[in-house]
């Protein structure tokens, strides 16, 4: 096992001090590796009972080995030297970061915008297979990726069917059908393991290990954690974690994961879905806000916030008043903080295993979907950006004072949500504003791309206590997209989600301003110096 080490100062060092002692008596960690379904209430029972796969899939998943392999060398034999990942939530994030740190290409398709999906097609198709993951086998964004990459295969005289690998939980109608449709290969993941807890089963090795990862080092290491975090010890960095996330007092509720050096590409991304997807609900839950080392929220103080450092394992971190750092491998680094997640789930009194109001924005875009309605009016247009929101708009007549209008909405324990709907890879440039909003506001900001954070914080957003302000972000696109065999496209599809997520959080009384750039480019631009001009 990497390294792994812990240190804390104020409210994370007196949450473990408070917790860790009953936790170790209770043996909450033995318990949890024994798969113990009545630790988080009778309530939580029925799904606890089929979530806890998780504590041995480091072992478990080690039978998928020798099949990831043998596909991998089959398909280098064949030229296929690129992989395309399908997916979205926990099914795309953990690959994205187990890839991003060995190093090796994998391109993450977690979004329905036209041009990012089309430029997932045009970059080297004949050489290119795809792995599509889906847990229930039902994914819209994911079924629509794999129809539009299924045709143009197709159109580009490559058998289809060859490359096409599915993973998906066993009997799920994605299971069904492409065992049917012949496709090249059907991996299935552990039933008994949630989306978010899933780095360490076939959705996170299969698409990993196809692109090149050492998946065996990977899952060793990631083993010789589980046993470490099974233990009922005063030192077991696991239980620490846990009643830093869930056990300060007052709960400091927004959680700051900063990258400080541990080389890890991207993790605080995979654990803010972890984490805001399973305390997120019951009006209550920890927000985790990914930001950088020295960003406004890792240095302001607020009672409300926490600090998390990823730290390398030989770092001698010099704490804040309210931080902690920890340090490890990835593998392990993944089992502490599903683990940890689990404890924080025992602490807050909430299931951590379920996600009740994800599917309410699911069903809002479904339905604009098949009405199709016309857009709501725009307030009025500033430039490139046409503005909608709400009564607490007043008299703004320009975009920037529509953004400072809805900063005033902004309490002192409120947080600001900014959701971009469009390419994240070709504007990657603008989650720049992040910071700058965090600094005009002294608030935690966390920043999205949409669909994608659907599957993330979107459960916090509309389950966790309501002090969310949202700033949508929509754009036109370049060209929309078909979807074959589909009476929608990308463009009316990405539309529609975020559409539906804006309705759901304004009847939950939350403002929402909705910017649309009717052009990218100058939209970006104009945006980002009004927001500028904010942190003068």
């Amino acid at each position: 096992m990497s390294t792994l080490s812990y240190n804390a100062t104020g409210a994370a060092q007196q949450a473990l001090e408070l917790h860790v002692p009953a936790l170790v008596a209770d043996r909450i960690a033995t318990r949890i590796f024994a798969k113990d379904h009545t630790l988080w209430g009778p309530d939580a029972e029925a799904e606890s009972a089929v979530r806890l796969g998780w504590v041995e899939a480091a072992t478990v998943s080690q039978a998928l080995v020798p099949g990831i392999l043998e596909l991998r060398d089959a398909l280098r034999a064949e030229g296929v030297t690129r992989i395309v990942l399908c997916g979205m939530g926990g099914s795309s994030l953990a690959p994205e970061v187990i890839a991003g740190t060995a190093g090796v290409e994998l391109t993450v398709l977690d979004s329905t915008d036209p041009d990012q999906v089309r430029a997932a097609l045009a970059d080297r198709l004949a050489e290119t297979a795809i792995v599509v993951s889906s847990k229930s086998g039902s994914t819209l964004e994911t079924d629509s990726q794999r129809r539009t990459f299924e045709h143009a295969f197709t159109e580009a005289g490559v058998d289809a069917k060859s490359r096409i690998i599915i993973v998906t939980d066993p009997g799920s109608p994605l299971d069904k059908a492409s065992r049917e449709a012949g496709y090249r290969a059907v991996f299935n993941a552990d039933p008994n393991v949630g989306g978010r807890y899933s780095a360490l089963t076939a959705f996170g090795l299969v698409p990993s290990g196809l692109a090149g990862v050492d998946i065996q080092a990977f899952l060793d290491e990631a083993e010789e954690a589980a046993e470490h975090l099974n233990e009922d010890a005063a030192d077991n960095i696991g239980l620490a974690l846990g009643a830093a996330l869930g056990g300060t007092s007052p709960l400091r509720n927004k959680i700051i994961i900063a990258e400080d050096g541990s080389g890890i590409v991207g993790f605080a991304d995979w654990a803010e879905q972890l984490i805001a997807e399973s305390t997120g609900k019951l009006g209550t839950g920890v927000l985790p806000v990914v930001a950088g080392p020295s960003s406004p929220e890792a240095t302001t103080g607020a009672a409300d916030v926490l600090v998390v450092r990823l730290v390398a394992a030989d770092a001698d971190a010099e704490l804040g008043a309210n931080e902690a750092a920890i340090a490890g491998g990835l593998p392990t680094q993944m089992m502490v903080w599903e683990f940890a997640t689990a404890v924080a789930g025992r602490l807050l009194g909430i299931n951590p295993f379920d996600q009740p109001d994800v599917e309410a924005a699911k069903v809002a875009a479904r339905g604009l979907l098949d009405a199709q309605p016309e857009p709501t009016p725009a307030a009025f247009v500033d430039g490139a950006i046409e503005v909608r929101g709400g009564e607490w708009l007043g008299s703004a007549s320009t975009a920037a004072e529509a953004v400072a209008a809805l900063l005033a909405t902004l309490e002192a324990d409120s947080y600001l949500s900014v959701q971009a709907y469009f390419d994240r890879l070709a504007f990657a440039q603008l989650e720049g504003v992040r910071d700058e909003l965090a600094a005009a506001t002294g608030r935690p900001v966390t920043f999205g791309w949409g669909p994608r954070f659907l599957h993330s914080t979107g459960q916090f957003h509309k389950g966790g206590p309501a002090i969310g302000v949202f700033l949508q972000i929509t754009a036109t696109e370049v060209e929309d997209l078909a979807i074959p065999e589909r009476p929608f496209t990308f463009g009316e599809l990405i539309s529609a989600q975020a559409a539906g997520d804006a309705q759901v959080l304004e009847g939950h009384g939350r403002p929402v301003l909705r910017l649309h750039l009717t052009d990218r480019s100058a939209g970006v631009a104009q945006l980002q110096h009004l927001i500028s001009a904010l942190s003068v």
